[in-house]
């Protein structure tokens, strides 16, 4: 839906500040872009699923992002020499900057999948 991006953005970057981030860190930019990139891949690409759910988790080690659909259909990184698709390139390197990866995995009892993305936080970080 128009918007869905804008707003999973905004819950999110609400969600981190609550869990004690600074909106200004980059490890916040670098979330909501991996945010502003998955549910973008939901609303174009998952034409079987009627919504996305975008969940966060936080440890003290570690913050994890989270955006499920129920499409079926499976994704996988661009190859580097392809000009479009490379979303999903660009989220797996922004998780490898902060020591973390990215998986898709089946989206537990439904059909779907998940992609999920996995930061460590830098020290001092709550």
């Amino acid at each position: 839906m128009p918007g869905s991006v804008r707003a999973a953005r905004e819950r999110t970057e609400r969600s981190l500040v609550l869990f004690g981030l600074e909106s200004s860190s980059s490890l916040v930019g670098a979330a909501l872009l991996v945010v502003s990139e998955l549910v973008t891949n939901a609303v174009r690409h998952a034409q079987q699923s009627p919504e996305a759910d975008v969940t966060l988790h936080m440890s003290d080690h570690m913050l994890v992002v989270c955006v499920a659909d129920l499409d079926p259909s499976p994704i996988t990184l661009a190859c580097a020499d392809r000009t479009s698709g490379q979303g999903l390139r660009t989220v797996a390197d922004l998780a490898r900057a902060y020591g973390g990866d990215l998986r898709i995995e089946p989206a537990g009892t439904t059909r779907g999948k998940a992609v999920i993305v996995r930061f460590i936080l830098p020290g001092g970080t709550p």
